[in-house]
């Protein structure tokens, strides 16, 4: 098993360029499934275990897929097993965005539940409740959606999110683009990962009004082209490399990026007293010498987004102050707390608030990531400390971040991967 082992203390800077969206990414290969015929070829895609997870649960239900030089070659013309199994599902939630195009283009899907990172329920109600809306009888059958369009075509309806749901968003914009009639969405997700969807649907031939908006009208067509499309960057790990910069009192320069979709993030660091120049398609970042405590609410987009709350926690042990970090999209995301409370962070964790004290100094220790941006956050914290840290599991990480340790190690870390025998080492259950 691989850790991340990291000498910190050492401010970062230079460019470096950020990769193109993994969760945007992974709604595209979905909608890749619509078109009967031709190749969808979507240009950026990063190298990540939960691209290649999504890869081969395609190519298990008959798609053809190539990958080369983050570029995905998809053909859906001979799709003809319409099973998400458990094996793949488990591994990452966003698997049950097949669910969507497979019930719009085919009429039947059998998706097993999904799996992810592990902290706290997140459940597919929503997800259910739309496909039924659009006229698809669903069961639950050994842990798997079972689901067929009652008139073998789902049938436009009007669907009201009682919650924003990036996910369930997606989905039901894939079935409805096939389905008869006109769908109207309302309380819809805005995320730029759902108007990068919604762009491609259109682009193949979807009728789609009010992208961007939270209200969204489908006019249902009868057939989608495949077509080439470019990924849209990551922001998460844009705001988090801008994290690094921040914690270590650096200064770096970001391209291939999109500040228009990181409005809120690059707020929050300018209250914290970083220093933030946008260019055209470029973020530069310098760090003060004494970062101020901030607080922030993790809310749906346009607000400060759940994905960077663990990354905020950790630059604020940094600050000279107290701050509060309160999560409003996931209450139990705080599994990264003991740990970087191990490298010597002052943080107390009530209900779903941390609330931050800010130390002088970190001090380097073996660590334990338990998901994705909790994995992040270590490393941030890595980056601040005195002495060694070793992040261990970065499995998790590699599922998000492209070559995080490259990236970081261009921009003057020091940090290096390394195999370590995972049963030499105390460890919490495995919570993938």
């Amino acid at each position: 098993m691989d850790k991340l082992v990291i000498h910190g203390g050492k401010p970062l800077s230079g460019e470096v360029e950020t990769s193109g969206s993994k969760n945007a990414a992974l709604a595209l290969m979905a909608a890749a499934l619509l078109p009967a015929s031709g190749k969808t070829v979507i240009h950026r895609v990063p190298d990540l275990r939960d691209v290649h997870t999504l890869a081969n649960l395609l190519r298990i239900i008959g798609a053809r897929v190539d990958y080369e030089d983050h570029t995905l070659t998809i053909s859906a013309a001979n799709v003809s097993h319409f099973e998400a199994p458990y094996e793949l599902v488990k591994k990452m939630r966003a698997s049950i965005y097949v669910l969507g195009p497979l019930l719009g283009r085919f009429g039947r899907a059998r998706v097993s539940l999904p799996g992810g990172c592990a902290f706290g329920p997140r459940p597919v109600d929503l997800h259910i409740e739309a496909m039924k809306q659009l006229g698809a009888s669903i069961e639950l059958d050994e842990g798997y959606i079972v689901a067929k369009a009652k008139r073998k075509r789902l049938v436009g309806t009007k669907i009201a999110f009682p919650l924003v749901s990036v996910g369930a968003t997606g989905n039901a914009l894939m079935a409805a683009v096939l389905a008869k009639g006109t769908t109207k969405i309302t309380n819809a997700a805005i995320e730029p990962e759902i108007t990068a969807l919604a762009r491609l649907l259109v682009k193949m031939g979807a009728k789609i009004d009010g992208i961007g908006t939270p209200t969204l009208e489908i006019e249902g067509v009868d057939e989608l082209y495949a077509v080439r499309e470019h990924n849209i960057s990551d922001r998460i790990e844009a705001a988090t490399l801008l994290a690094a910069a921040a914690i270590t009192h650096g200064s770096i320069t970001l391209t291939h990026v999109n500040a228009n979709d990181m409005k809120a993030v690059l707020k929050k660091f300018e209250s914290a007293g970083c220093h933030i120049t946008i260019g055209a398609d470029c973020i530069s970042l310098q760090a003060p010498d004494v970062l101020r405590p901030t607080h922030v609410e993790a809310k749906p987009y346009p607000k400060f987004p759940t994905d960077m709350q663990a990354q905020w926690s950790a630059l604020m042990t940094q600050a000279q102050g107290t701050s509060r970090i309160t999560d409003h999209v996931y209450f139990e995301r705080f599994k990264h707390i003991p740990e970087l409370n191990r490298l010597g962070a002052e943080i107390e964790l009530k209900k779903n608030r941390a609330i931050v004290r800010g130390v002088k100094t970190l001090r380097g220790a073996k660590v334990m990531s338990t998901d994705l941006r909790a994995s992040a956050s270590l490393i941030l914290g890595g980056l601040a400390a005195k002495g060694k840290t070793e992040v261990l599991r970065v499995y998790h990480l590699d599922r998000g971040y492209e070559h995080i340790e490259q990236k970081l190690r261009k921009l003057g870390a020091h940090i290096r991967r390394e195999q370590y025998d995972e049963f030499s080492t105390p460890s919490p259950p495995d919570e993938e």
